[in-house]
């Protein structure tokens, strides 16, 4: 009787750590959010224009 009650205990332990089966994982994409300045195509013509500027004062 011990080992028959023995024997149940193993088979439920077994199939309750098998319950879940093999699944993919499912992995989630990472965001990847880009940076951008506002200001870096102003800056170049303003001090291009401070240099022509300069030049036609002096």
């Amino acid at each position: 009787m011990k080992k028959l009650a023995l024997a149940a205990a193993f088979a439920l332990t077994a199939s309750t750590a098998f319950a879940g089966g093999l699944a993919e994982p499912i992995m989630e994409e990472t965001v990847v959010a880009g940076t951008t300045s506002s200001s870096g195509g102003i800056v170049v013509p303003l001090l291009l224009l401070l240099v022509i500027a300069a030049a036609a004062a002096s």
